[in-house]
C-alpha cells in the first residue's frame, strides 16, 4: 500500500510512520522537520519530503512572539497541495489544520484521505478552554474563528476522520459530524524503552509498603489546559510529608503563576528528551494527570508500560486504557478534591496500592507502536476499498 503522511511537526506521525514501514508498507513522509530529525526518531526507512525552512522559520517566530498562525499553516498547506500532486498514492493521512488546500485540490482524486485530528472536535476544544479561563481569570490561548472555520471545512472534505480516544469521538458526535465518518485508533508506547527492570519494581513495591512518602509524577505540558490550575490545589491540599510531587515539562505561558507556586511545594523539571523519560518514570510510584481536555496524550501509555497506577480524567484517552481499581481511576475534570482523596487513598492502603502495581507490570498488556500500526492499516484498506467503491460507482 502506498500513503502519503502530511504532518507540520512530529506528534505520533514519526512513530507510526516507522511501524507502518515495517509492515511492507510504502512511505512518503511530508514534514517541516529536517530529514535528519526524522532519521533519528527511526522513521527514516521512509521517503521524507522535508520543507524544513517552514519548520525552521517558524520556531524562530514563536520565539520572537510572533504567531501568525493563519499565514503559517496556510504557507503549509499551499506546500503540501503542491508536494502531493506530484505522485500517486492510495491514502492521504494528513493532520488537521494544515490540511485544507490539500483536501480542495485532491480530496475524493486520489485513493482515500483520512484526516488526523488530534484533539476533540475543535469547537468542544475551544468552549473547554473559553470556560478555563472564565473559571481561572487568566488568559487562555484559545483556538481562533480562522482555525475553527478550517478545520470544519477539512472535517466535511476527508473522506474519514481519526481520532484518538472515545472522548474525542463523543465530541465529534455531539457537534453533528456522523459516527461512520469517524475512525478511532488509540496511540501506543514502546515498552522496551519505558517497561522498567524487575529491581525499578522491587524498589518502588519496597518504598510504597515502607511507609515513605509517595512519589507522585506528571509529564506534559505545564498548561491550564493540562490542568496545572487543579494541579496546585492537589499539591497544596496533601501533607509533603506524606507525598512528594514531580512535574516534567515545558511551561506555558497561561501557566506561570501555577509553575511559580508548584515550586515551592514540588520538583519542576524541564521538558526531557523522550529518551531520557524513562527514568522520571522510573522515580515515582503514581501516575497524575488531570487534564481538562486532550486527545489521548501519549503519555499515559508510557506511564503504563512503566507500570505506574494512573490517576487521570475522562477528557483524555485515558478511560479507554485504565481498568477501574485495577491499573488506576477515572476522575471528574476541574476536580482536585477527587485527586485529593484518592491519592490519600493511596497513602492509607499501601498494601493495595504495591498488589496494583505488581499487578500493572506482571499482567497488564500494553499497546505497542507495532498494534497501532496494524490498526491503522486495516483503516487504510477499508478507506481504499470505500473510494476504490466510490470510482467504480462514478464510472
Amino acid at each position: 500500500m502506498r500513503i502519503a503522511t502530511v504532518v507540520q511537526g512530529r506528534f505520533h506521525a514519526f512513530d507510526l510512520v516507522r511501524e507502518f514501514t515495517k509492515r511492507g508498507n510504502s512511505v512518503e513522509l511530508f514534514t517541516n522537520y529536517p530529514e535528519w530529525a526524522v532519521n533519528k526518531y527511526g522513521a527514516g526507512a521512509s521517503m521524507v519530503r522535508s520543507y524544513w525552512q517552514h519548520g525552521v522559520a517558524r520556531r524562530i517566530a514563536g520565539r520572537l512572539g510572533f504567531r501568525a498562525e493563519a499565514a503559517w499553516d496556510r504557507q503549509f498547506g499551499i506546500w503540501a497541495a503542491k508536494q502531493i500532486g506530484r505522485g500517486q498514492w492510495d491514502v492521504l493521512h494528513t493532520w488537521s489544520g494544515v490540511s485544507l488546500e490539500l483536501l480542495r485540490e485532491h480530496g475524493n482524486r486520489r485513493g482515500a484521505t483520512l484526516l488526523l485530528r488530534g484533539s476533540a472536535h475543535i469547537r468542544t476544544q475551544a468552549q473547554i478552554l473559553r470556560e478555563e479561563q472564565e473559571r481561572t481569570g487568566v488568559r487562555v490561548e484559545q483556538p481562533s474563528s480562522w482555525i475553527m472555520e478550517r478545520e470544519e471545512e477539512e472535517y466535511q472534505l476527508t473522506d474519514r476522520i481519526l481520532v484518538l480516544s472515545n472522548f474525542a469521538r463523543r465530541s465529534f458526535v455531539e457537534r453533528g459530524i456522523s459516527p461512520e465518518k469517524l475512525c478511532l485508533l488509540p496511540l501506543g508506547a514502546n515498552s522496551t524503552v519505558f517497561r522498567p527492570q524487575p529491581e525499578t519494581i522491587e524498589e518502588r513495591l519496597s518504598r510504597i509498603l515502607s511507609g515513605a512518602p509517595l512519589r507522585v509524577l506528571y509529564v506534559g505540558n505545564l498548561s491550564l489546559q493540562k490542568g496545572m490550575h487543579d494541579a496546585v490545589n492537589v499539591v497544596r491540599a496533601l501533607d509533603p510529608r506524606r507525598f512528594e510531587f514531580r512535574f516534567v515539562g515545558s511551561v506555558s505561558k497561561d501557566a506561570g503563576d501555577e509553575v511559580r507556586m508548584l515550586r515551592r511545594l514540588a520538583q519542576v523539571v524541564p521538558k526531557q528528551p523522550q529518551s531520557q523519560l524513562r527514568e522520571q518514570y522510573s522515580w515515582a510510584d503514581v501516575f497524575v494527570f488531570p487534564t481538562i481536555q486532550d486527545g489521548f496524550a501519549a503519555v499515559l501509555s508510557q506511564a503504563q508500560a512503566s507500570a505506574l497506577p494512573i490517576l487521570c480524567t475522562t477528557n483524555c484517552g485515558g478511560p479507554d486504557i485504565v481498568r477501574e481499581g485495577e491499573t488506576g481511576w477515572v476522575l471528574p475534570i476541574r476536580s482536585p478534591e477527587a485527586f485529593t482523596d484518592r491519592l490519600t487513598w493511596c497513602d492509607e492502603h499501601r498494601d493495595e496500592l504495591a498488589a496494583m502495581v505488581e499487578g500493572v507490570y506482571r499482567r497488564q498488556g500494553v499497546r505497542e507502536w507495532k498494534d497501532v500500526a496494524r490498526d491503522f492499516e486495516d483503516i487504510c484498506r477499508a478507506g481504499l476499498l470505500r473510494a476504490m467503491a466510490r470510482s467504480g460507482e462514478a464510472q
